[in-house]
């Protein structure tokens, strides 16, 4: 039989997945440590071998390769007014697949430009200003960062009048840039697909060797693209459909890992009811967001901030199934401190053991489970919360009417989880179920009662990768094994 096998090389993990197309089945799935400090080809070759011995000989291997092995590709993005050109530039960024370090606005200043250097991105989205409008803060940008001593690739896309300065100004720069048109060229009319590819670009010209995944591109019959990017076409492929396979409509997606939430979001958004008025840019219907202090491990200090020990310590106070009510902690061997501490102290140390020791795993039906578990109900809650749309109140001479910003998603009906944190739950469904809006999230348009998914052989990547070629069998597979 015809055999495609999809790679997602992880910063982790190298997954392989051997599916038959014609088919539409899954022959085996195998994984192994990537091994990005010497040659990612040694974790692949692992992983290969281990997939072999599923599989058994095939006829025909085609290899379709993903990746964010040491971090996936970071990204600054840079532009004029936060609510207009930045968040262009941003979503231009995210749906590209890659993570945002931090988004700049108005004119760069020397501490901004050395905290950029700093954070050493693999590459940088300069923008600014509408074509035809202010271009001085766009090349002025370009002057700091082209001075900068950076080397890493630039996309400028920015106010087109801007453009031959701004090729003056980058004349000498080291690093590699392109021109584009710009993110915004009318005020809220972002125009964000030349950005993207242009990113789509410089990936695969640069940071596949940056990240040691030249040996792999090698092997693959296409281009080595980033893995939320496989992800963003997974859930898009489900929600669509293809050829004459039916999508299953709006959903939500939440990928939770170590470092960063992702959300992704397939619907229109647009508003529901008479009385709302839209304001700002208009959104797409795949949408991606990567919120970089939301994860439970390497960002669990910016996560416990954002949720607050005394909420994770009051959820550990509440029954949960055929868990015991929290009391206090019962001694050093449960806790993971002092006996007789309050459950404050308690989230405060496993908070402390785990920034000491990123690995740290707990054991199935203990307090620190329940606590992993709660954090990953806050990584859902909070990122949906900056996701989505919010509704504010306003008056008009016909009375009080509403103003959304964002996406509408209160009927979105389906909600799939993915990533370690979530598929690793006691209750799954639980954590998923922190997307569903209650009354303290006032005018988050968040989904009223959707029902919940979980991706538990990591699927969706694998299917994203696959719908690169034979789409029909990653959407057959991905309703089968996610039943929905």
């Amino acid at each position: 039989m015809d055999v495609i096998i999809t790679a997602d090389v992880g910063s982790t993990f190298t997954k392989l997945t051997a599916v038959d197309p014609a088919g539409r089945r899954v022959l085996g799935r195998a994984r192994a440590f990537t091994t990005v400090g010497t040659d990612v080809m040694e974790g692949f070759e692992a992983a290969r071998k281990e997939l072999l011995l599923q599989t058994g000989r095939v006829d025909v291997v085609r290899l379709i390769a993903a990746s964010s092995a040491a971090g996936g590709l970071a990204m600054v993005a840079v532009g004029l007014v936060p609510e207009l050109t930045v968040q262009a530039a941003r979503m231009a960024a995210a749906n590209s697949g890659a993570k945002i370090l931090k988004t700049y606005a108005f004119e760069l200043n020397q501490a901004e430009v050395s905290e950029i250097a700093a954070l050493r991105p693999d590459m940088i989205l300069l923008s600014g200003g509408t074509d035809g409008g202010n271009k001085d803060v766009i090349i002025h940008n370009g002057e700091s960062l082209a001075g900068s001593g950076l080397r890493c690739p630039v996309v400028a896309a920015g106010n087109k009048s801007a453009g031959d300065e701004l090729a003056r100004v980058f004349k000498n720069y080291p690093g590699q840039v392109i021109f584009c048109p710009n993110v915004m060229p009318e005020i809220d009319k972002p125009d964000i697909g030349p950005a993207r590819e242009a990113i789509r670009k410089l990936f695969i010209a640069n940071i596949i060797e940056a990240k040691g995944l030249g040996g792999l591109q090698k092997l693959a019959d296409l281009e080595i693209i980033p893995t939320p990017s496989t992800v963003l076409a997974a859930a898009e492929l489900l929600s669509r459909g293809t050829g004459g396979l039916p999508g299953v409509g709006d959903l939500l997606l939440f990928d939770a890992g170590g470092a960063t939430t992702d959300v992704y979001s397939m619907a229109r958004g647009d508003p529901t009811k008479p009385n709302v008025f839209f304001r700002g840019l208009p959104q797409p219907y795949a949408k991606r967001t990567v919120e970089g202090d939301l994860g439970l491990r390497y960002s669990l200090p910016s996560l416990a901030g954002a949720a607050t020990i005394s909420r994770l310590a009051s959820r550990l106070r509440e029954p949960a199934g055929t868990e015991p009510v929290w009391t206090e902690p019962a001694g050093a061997d449960r806790a993971g401190g002092t006996a007789g501490g309050s459950a404050e102290d308690f989230v405060a140390g496993w908070l402390e053991r785990c920034a000491a020791d990123p690995g740290l795993v707990p054991r199935p039906g203990t307090l620190e489970k329940r606590l992993d578990d709660e954090l990953a109900r806050e990584c859902v809650r909070l990122s949906l919360a900056r996701h989505c749309g919010v509704l504010e109140p306003v008056w008009t001479f016909m009375g009080q009417g509403f103003v959304q910003t964002g996406k509408d998603l209160s009927g979105v009906p389906l909600v799939i989880g993915t990533g370690g944190p979530i598929i690793g739950a006691e209750d799954p469904g639980r954590v998923l179920g922190a997307a569903a809006r209650v009354p303290e999230d006032l005018h988050l348009l968040k989904p009223a009662s959707p029902r919940t998914a979980v991706d538990h052989d990591y699927i969706l990547s694998a299917m994203g990768a696959l719908a690169r070629l034979e789409p029909e069998a990653a959407l057959a597979i991905m309703r089968e094994t996610l039943n929905v």
